[in-house]
């Protein structure tokens, strides 16, 4: 059935994950008319907050950037009015191994004068490496701070890069490299404090071990407890409804429970067939795993071998098995919301209960009943290992590592036993809550390689369809999710002008430009 001219959006944006989020808020500020479409009734993919038995729990047990001054989320919470209360945690993370603990602060000279302090610490070599490390993370990190020098360019944009051209040449020498062949170069494989850190933060951030990880992605990860890391009050999913409601004030179509069944291409718009109906676009942005993205748009996807690569990559990473807790508050001395990462055994894989991070809810957030303190807690599992086990295997699979997991917390955190209530949960689990597929997280493991650059300058994936998320760059984080997002926005704006359009701020206009007024 034909639809009337009116009906027509600008750009139908699939999936209400961060990174359909931020497209779709930057679209709306450009002008755009938009429809959010997102299958679960809330916002934020991966990085939700859902309710279980009237308690609110995160997703997965994870931390949130992006919230420094003139960061992007800081600005899209000022600029929007949000109902955001960000909360800055010291220390961010509490790393905890037998026999050694580390709170790690959110202050890199605090971090490096604590390295230092370990028994013998060489204090040249790690002085070098933390130098170099410094220097190409602020390189890279500017990227963030300032979106407009990602892609797509503009004359003025390859100009400003061109003048920044010697911060970017150190990057160089490091590219497809591994971050366990530079500890080498720079004589400190065997230093155990650093090694552990490394190994942990990499886990958690890049998907992938310290040996492994790609250079210039660890060299900024590192970084990442300095950059803006913070607790949102009451769940990560405030912020995702915050930005949702910001969409729907300036003009935005909200389709929640909505799951889109087909992509119609019909001239020259596009035909998003949902559960609730039908809605033409002019552009779709999708919020999903390339393999699903390729699915929906059939034969009309002209990228078909890229997008089977990066759905490769992304199942060659990993699952979560997870158990979500309610911990009585007066097991908790600390109020704040905190995060614990614990490792049972330093020499054996970060994964499958060996390696933990659990994230906490602050004592005064009313996520539970009577106080209790809800807590998340993940693990990584192979998905290729999964897959290859039968259903009856699998079940069995994950009682060992659920069962791993609660010893390794026995051992930890003792703070976080006598839960009155606990919920196992397996990939299949994490897909149910996030709708993520075969419950993968974390998008694309970034194991050294120039893969890891794959997409830096794609275009579509269709005919006026762009594909966003963490399975593409700038890759892992709700921060680089949104800031795909609002790149891949400007994008589209390039391709099609919209009729209302307004100027794209920049990221020092940002906070003055007074959208959402």
């Amino acid at each position: 059935m034909a639809l009337p001219d009116e009906a027509v959006v600008d750009v139908a944006v699939i999936g209400a994950g961060f990174g359909g989020l931020g497209a779709a808020l930057s679209l709306a500020e450009r002008g755009a008319s938009v429809a959010l479409f997102e299958a679960l009734n809330y916002p934020g993919g991966c990085a939700s907050t859902f309710t279980r038995k009237k308690i609110r729990f995160e997703s997965g047990a994870t931390l949130f950037s992006g919230f420094a001054d003139g960061a992007l989320f800081e600005r899209w919470i000022k600029a929007h009015n949000m109902a955001v209360d960000v909360r800055t945690l010291d220390p961010i993370v509490q790393l905890r191994t037998p026999g050694y603990s580390f709170a790690i602060p959110p202050d890199r000279a605090r971090f490096l004068a604590h390295m230092e302090e370990e028994p013998g610490a060489p204090i040249g070599p790690l002085r070098a490496f933390f130098a170099k490390q410094k220097q190409i993370a602020d390189a890279l990190w500017r990227l963030f701070d300032d979106d407009t020098l990602l892609p797509p360019l503009n004359l003025h944009s390859f100009a400003r890069h061109a003048l920044r051209s010697p911060a970017y040449l150190p990057i160089l020498p490091f590219l497809a490299k591994p971050l366990g062949a530079v500890l080498r170069d720079y004589g400190l494989a065997d230093f155990a404090p650093l090694r552990l850190f490394l190994d942990a933060v990499c886990q958690i951030t890049v998907q992938a071990s310290a040996e492994e990880a790609e250079t210039p992605f660890a060299f900024s990860t590192l970084d990442y407890y300095f950059r803006g890391t913070a607790h949102v009050h009451g769940g990560v999913g405030v912020l995702a409804w915050e930005m949702a409601r910001a969409i729907e004030r300036l003009g935005g179509q909200l389709r929640f429970t909505d799951r889109v069944d087909r992509l119609v291409r019909t001239g020259e718009n596009w035909e998003i067939h949902s559960r609730k109906g039908v809605v033409r676009a002019r552009a779709l942005c999708m919020n999903t795993l390339p393999g699903a993205a390729a699915r929906l748009l059939g034969a009309s996807c002209t990228a078909h071998e890229r997008l089977k690569n990066q759905e490769t990559r992304v199942q060659d990473g990993w699952g979560a098995a997870m158990l979500y807790r309610v911990v009585p508050p007066a097991k908790m001395t600390r109020p704040e919301a905190c995060h614990l990462e614990l490792i049972a055994d330093r020499s054996a894989p970060f994964m499958e209960g060996n390696h933990l991070f659990c994230s906490i809810a602050a004592s005064d957030e009313d996520r539970a009943p009577e106080g209790g303190r809800p807590v998340t807690i993940s693990t990584h599992v192979p998905l290729p290992k999964l897959r290859a086990m039968g259903p009856e295997k699998q079940g069995e699979y994950m009682q060992m590592v659920q069962d791993r997991m609660r010893a390794t917390l026995a051992a930890l955190a003792p703070e976080l036993e006598g839960a009155t209530l606990e919920m196992p949960g397996s990939p299949r689990t994490f897909e149910r809550f996030t709708l993520r597929e075969n419950g993968a997280v974390g998008g694309v493991p970034r194991r050294a390689g120039l893969a890891n650059y794959e997409g830096l300058f794609d275009g579509t994936i269709a005919p006026n369809v762009w594909l966003v998320g963490d399975s593409v760059f700038p890759g892992q984080s709700t921060l680089a999710t949104a800031v795909g997002g609002r790149r891949v926005a400007e994008r589209i704006a390039r391709a099609m002008p919209f009729k209302g359009a307004r100027p794209f701020a920049t990221a020092s206009e940002f906070a003055g430009s007074g959208v959402a007024r």
